[in-house]
């Protein structure tokens, strides 16, 4: 199991709605642990990344009615002249 603490911001204060579904969130087989702080407005997400992936997470977050702001983590392209990358 690889654990994954990630932190996403939203937009606007999430409505009651909103944070009963995102209470149900933590149903969902791989998420470990939900936290909100609207004081900071963001959410904490701790999930098991042998299951799930960030994308994956921000839909669960937008289905909740979470409107999150923060891009998406790109994941950088290897350099091919780069000396520690050699092809195996």
């Amino acid at each position: 199991m690889t654990t994954v603490d990630a932190l996403f911001h939203f937009a606007t204060t999430p409505s009651e709605r909103s944070v009963l579904a995102l209470a149900s969130v933590r149903e969902v087989y791989g998420i470990r642990r939900v936290t909100l702080d609207e004081r900071a407005g963001t959410v904490g997400i701790e999930y098991d990344a042998t299951r799930l992936t960030e994308p994956v997470v921000r839909q669960l977050l937008r289905r909740a009615g979470i409107i999150v702001v923060d891009p998406p983590a790109k994941e950088e392209p290897l350099e091919l002249d780069d000396p520690a990358v050699v092809p195996a």
